[in-house]
């Protein structure tokens, strides 16, 4: 079913009419527009004071041209390749330029930026400013202060065998890249890498999120008044405008985004062997030992799962495993801690995110309508779509084989599974595919050794949260399905970054040893200097190996 404006309806016999299709796309759902020539429409009903078009299947449609179709993508990808080629995106003087420019256009639009995350999602100020503004700004100031030690050749050691020489590691931009973003922090993961490929010297197309559609417009219109419009491009859409650009040729594609349409990226990438970073998620585990500070606990696990954009995080705890013994504790204290926070009446605070969409918000019905988990719930459970809110949720020991322990949830739903014994949690984990962040409570050293050493996960924060990510020196990715590659800090310069490899020689030193005739005394010769051993490597120099 299609909502039609009665514009359409003048010239019924000939109608021209863009309208927007709802459903799930690429990126999750999407609202896709898209203009059709209509030559003959049917009807089931009359018309009310709103138009419902119910337009037979016999419809006879002549489709007309996106406005920004595969042909456009490739005039766009030739137009950056012809800047980079010039050499202009390789200064540094350019690199700082741009980056000053990002610091500017933060600072100075930091209100419309909050306004556009709460039309998008709802986010508290406070939030917003934690998570997108600060993340983003202080990834550009790290990369301001730092680019020209990252940019400086690293000096390496030679061998015996390339004597006399000097060698270096010469970090050298990929060419043109593209980064495509998620909408569940839809500034701060849209500049982040793109920091990180302007730093490293590249030209960079930013398509976001048209889920999170008023940052994705804020986006666009601050990057082309603030950015080199040479070098530095978004483009907006939802599903054939992202299908128009994978289907070009680039020199980096970095997606963030969920696994299924990971695969779909990393597909279309390998078409033209292109590197990807992906960066995607999983279901993120919290252990929680029995002797911990249950309060401190609490509230590290509350700002981990709600107060971080209501559960809608890749390194969101997606999941808690505790013992039978603790279980009851860990939940009343939870539950104390989230009134705290939130208050007693939860669907009417004001600091937490709402659900992205009607979509999602299903979707996390579903998982707790399902017949082996509706009667888990210990905690919350309400919800009301036409807010797109659904309160904080504790459930217990719900069954391993149930969605919402199958799936990522991403969203405010919190089960709590019980074990014997601590240690029979990793095994819990270990059989699910390898999170993207996977978090241990206790003060028992041992258990933190296995705990590091037995969970394979993209990062990991002892006694606490997420905030793993703040910190610029520690690489943020995934590992298996939750993703490849890494970025934040200087990774995230190395991740748009080719590492080149370069040995300087002198026309001295050049042995007659390389060269055929190969006779049993150059092989001696050549074994003695590779040996690593002095004497027979003094030895060879002195030409005492001879046939």
């Amino acid at each position: 079913m299609m909502i039609v404006s009665p514009g359409l309806f003048k010239h019924p016999s000939r109608c021209f009419r863009s309208y927007s299709i709802v459903g799930v796309g690429l990126l999750g759902t999407f609202t896709y527009c898209h203009k059709y020539k209509i030559n003959r429409v049917s009807f089931s009903s009359s018309i009310p004071s709103y138009y419902h078009c119910r337009a037979t299947l016999s419809t006879m449609m002549e489709e007309v041209k996106p406005e920004f179709d595969s042909d456009k993508a490739a005039v766009l990808v030739n137009e950056l390749r012809k800047t980079f080629n010039s050499g202009k995106t390789k200064s540094y003087e350019w690199r700082i330029s741009q980056l000053e420019s990002i610091s500017k256009m933060i600072d100075e639009k930091e209100k419309e930026i909050v306004e556009a995350l709460r039309k998008d999602l709802s986010k508290p100020e406070l939030e917003a400013f934690l998570s997108e503004i600060l993340m983003a700004r202080s990834s550009c100031k790290l990369a301001l202060k730092e680019l020209k030690q990252w940019m400086m050749p690293q000096k390496v050691e030679t061998s015996l065998a390339t004597y006399p020489s000097s060698a270096e590691i010469v970090a050298e931009p990929l060419g043109v890249v593209l980064v495509i973003s998620t909408w569940n922090f839809p500034f701060s993961l849209s500049l982040d890498p793109v920091i990180g490929a302007i730093a490293a010297g590249n030209a960079v197309v930013l398509k976001p999120s048209e889920i999170a559609s008023a940052t994705s417009s804020l986006l666009s219109r601050l990057v082309g008044e603030y950015m080199d419009k040479s070098a530095i491009i978004v483009v907006e859409g939802a599903v054939a405008e992202t299908s128009a650009l994978l289907e070009q040729k680039w020199d980096k594609i970095f997606f963030t985004g969920g696994a299924r349409v990971g695969r779909i990226v990393m597909a279309a990438a390998a078409k033209n062997l292109t590197p990807v970073t992906l960066e995607l998620g999983g279901k993120c585990p919290a252990v929680v030992d029995s002797n911990v500070n249950l309060q401190v606990t609490s509230r590290r696990i509350v700002a981990g799962k709600w107060v971080c954009n209501n559960g809608q995080a890749c390194i969101s705890v997606d999941y808690i495993i505790t013992t039978k013994e603790l279980a009851p504790k860990l939940i009343a204290t939870l539950v104390s801690v989230v009134e705290e926070i939130f208050g007693k009446d939860l669907m009417e605070s004001k600091e937490r995110s709402r659900i992205i969409n009607s979509f999602h918000f299903k979707r996390l019905v579903n998982l707790l309508e399902e017949d082996k988990v509706s009667n888990k719930i210990v905690f919350g459970g309400q919800r009301e779509e036409s807010q797109l809110q659904i309160a904080p949720t504790i459930l217990l020991d719900v069954p391993e084989d149930s969605m919402i322990m199958q799936e990522e949830i991403f969203g405010p739903l919190l089960p709590i599974i019980t074990v014997e014994r601590l240690e029979d949690s990793f095994a819990m984990i270990n059989r699910k595919p390898k999170p993207l962040a996977a978090y241990l409570f206790s003060d028992d050293e041992q258990i933190k050794r296995k705990f590091v050493q037995n969970i394979c996960a993209g990062g990991m924060a002892i006694n606490d949260t997420i905030l793993q990510v703040t910190v610029p020196t520690l690489p943020f990715g995934g590992v298996g399905e939750s993703g490849m590659g890494s970025y934040h800090g200087k990774f995230s310069f190395d991740a748009f970054s080719h590492k080149k490899a370069v040995l300087y020689r002198s026309f001295a030193g050049d042995s007659p040893t390389r060269y055929p005739p190969y006779t049993p005394g150059k092989k001696k010769q050549i074994k003695a200097l590779l040996s690593g051993k002095l004497l027979n490597i003094m030895l060879a120099l002195l030409g005492f190996y001879k046939d």
